[in-house]
């Protein structure tokens, strides 16, 4: 916004006036920007504190370890490839860097390897600016990493991008989607992959194989010459040498190291490990610098996601006027995906129901499950769909139904808090489909999806159970958006 600032110049020195408003004027539009990126770094943080994602955060606060890379020493822990030698290359120039981080809840954990690597890494080069990204989302794959990946990290530009999907559903299509994605953004990108591991493939590693799921992600790694990690095989081999233990009740008294409580998510002495493991990988890889344009290969999947995109409902969707737009951060307990979502569609009554047109072989919902889930009716073409499930694919099949169809349920076994977001994928035939959600009045078993041991609160308050609300974050497809005259008619 222009300042207008009156002069007023008085006999004998209007010069000297007209020099010092000039000064003040851009000292007050030096403020002004400056309180503008006070702001927006204020939001930032906010949102970090209130576990949103994606967002920057800051890998100086005192309170995230300082992390020592320690002596461990096993040549299978790094496979260097072509490293990273755009990141260090522009490291050794001293010219600014973003780094993004994406996976599952392991990443978004604070005091774990993302904050401690990137403390460690702007530690390397304290006086260069970086800023971090955190677009690490819980209890999600590959799949919908491939589908978020432009929205919460290309769009930032990023330098270097580690992607961890190890213990988190990574399929290698969605996978390969993610990295030809990232590529065609910027080719000087950076990739740099993650292996975390889970109760009972430490052992393994602790005998010289690698668990087969990584193997899989290997291949692609392989393809794509790009750097990765082992970073669970230095705490394999401290297990194995009875050092460790890898899961343990909270409480446990013991003179060895606890790694974690369930056997995935690692405390902070496990955190500690894999950071030390990316520590050790990066200053392998620091001194092969080079500007380098990294070439697709040809795909290793032929039905990689690289055609996966997410759209906020209103850009892609007509809602029925049953449909109400909410604000994430006005409610307490839905300030947590302000981040991934500016706004979440509501709809309450059974009947609501939104279309979008689109050509493709796929489409999905980025949703918020809670008590008070619902269901949803999916009509494809105005026929409704028949949805089944598929052995080892990323979605559910969904064609015409011959009959009676099931809703598509969106209460799960975390719905009983608004513990995460949660995402549903449906093949459908390739081609040109007009697409429809209907919100079901059948309300599912809930009582017997939670189980046993989280009957209290449904007990004790089944109102707030019995309900048929959907929340709708953000609309999925493989394939392209057709546009068309979007008529709204929520109220």
């Amino acid at each position: 916004m222009k300042r207008k600032v009156k002069l007023i110049l008085y006999q004998g020195c209007p010069f000297l006036i007209i020099v010092m408003l000039f000064f003040l004027g851009c000292s007050s539009r030096k403020n002004s920007a400056a309180e503008q990126e006070n702001r927006e770094r204020e939001r930032l943080i906010s949102a970090s504190q209130a576990g949103a994602m994606p967002l920057f955060f800051d890998p100086s606060e005192s309170t995230i370890p300082v992390i020592n890379p320690g002596d461990f020493n096993n040549p299978k822990e790094l496979l260097l490839r072509n490293g990273l030698p755009n990141f260090f290359s522009k490291a050794k120039k001293g010219q600014a860097l973003l780094v993004g981080y994406i996976g599952g809840s392991i990443t978004r954990g604070h005091n774990l390897y993302r904050t401690q690597s990137a403390k460690f890494i702007q530690g390397l080069y304290p006086a260069i600016q970086m800023k971090f990204i955190n677009a690490g989302i819980s209890g999600t794959g590959t799949d919908l990493g491939a589908c978020r990946i432009q929205e919460q990290l290309l769009q930032y530009k990023p330098d270097l991008i580690f992607i961890e999907f190890a213990v988190n559903n990574a399929f290698p299509e969605g996978l390969e989607g993610m990295m030809r994605q990232i590529w065609q953004s910027n080719p000087y990108t950076d990739i740099c992959l993650l292996y975390t591991i889970y109760n009972g493939q430490s052992k393994i590693y602790a005998s010289g194989e690698i668990p087969a799921n990584i193997a899989g992600l290997e291949k692609i790694a392989d393809r794509y010459q790009i750097p990765s990690i082992h970073m669970g095989l230095e705490a394999s081999f401290l297990e194995k040498e009875g050092k460790l233990i890898w899961k343990a009740e909270t409480g446990t008294k013991t003179d060895r190291l606890v790694f974690s409580n369930d056997g995935t998510h690692p405390l902070e002495a496990g955190g500690n490990l894999y950071a030390a493991a990316m520590a050790r990988s990066i200053l392998k890889m620091k001194n092969h610098v080079e500007v380098i344009k990294h070439v697709f290969p040809d795909p290793l999947n032929a039905d990689n996601w690289e055609d996966a995109k997410m759209f906020a409902p209103e850009d892609i969707a007509s809602f029925s006027r049953e449909w109400t737009k909410i604000n994430p951060i006005i409610y307490t307990d839905f300030k947590q995906f302000s981040g991934w979502f500016p706004y979440v569609m509501k709809a309450e009554k059974p009947g609501a129901s939104f279309s979008f047109k689109f050509k493709g072989k796929m489409i999905g919902i980025f949703d918020v499950g809670g008590p008070e889930a619902g269901q949803l009716i999916l009509e494809i073409d105005g026929k409704r769909a028949s949805i089944h499930k598929q052995t080892g694919t990323l979605a559910l099949k969904a064609d015409e139904s011959s009959g009676p169809s099931d809703p598509i349920n969106r209460f799960n076994f975390f719905c009983n808090n608004r513990y995460r977001g949660q995402a549903e994928f449906f093949e459908v035939p390739p081609g040109i489909h007009t697409v429809t959600f209907t919100v079901s009045g059948q309300i599912a078993d809930k009582k017997q999806i939670l189980g046993e041991k989280q009957l209290t609160d449904i007990t004790n308050n089944p109102a707030k159970y019995n309900q048929t609300v959907i929340y709708i974050g953000k609309i999925l497809i493989r394939g392209e958006m057709i546009k068309t005259t979007i008529i709204n008619t929520k109220k």
